[in-house]
């Protein structure tokens, strides 16, 4: 997995474990989904890479992290950047 994109799932794991108040079950839903989502991905590029190919599919990841992030800056402000910051590593990853 590509050492920016740990580092900002660990942040963002990190920075919703000592949020403050509960965090709604929708949001926490897409999240864990996102979350999924990306280490299937990551995995399976290994494996294409490994086997000389290519996977094209990505789910539109970026999109969809930038999505929960215009949710949870509504409700979770203090999250919103890690948010932010992980969509920009999956569009500079091209996922």
């Amino acid at each position: 997995m590509d050492s920016n994109l740990k580092a900002s799932l660990k942040t963002l794991h990190s920075e919703l474990a000592s949020t403050p108040g509960p965090v709604d079950e929708e949001l926490q839903d897409l999240l864990q989904q996102l979350d999924g989502d990306i280490r299937q991905l990551l995995e399976r590029r290994i494996e294409q890479e490994n086997a000389g190919g290519e996977d094209t599919t990505t789910y539109g990841l970026a999109e969809r992290t930038q999505e929960i992030s215009a949710k949870f800056a509504v409700k979770h402000p203090t999250l919103e950047p890690a948010l932010r910051e992980l969509g920009r590593i999956l569009g500079n990853m091209g996922i």
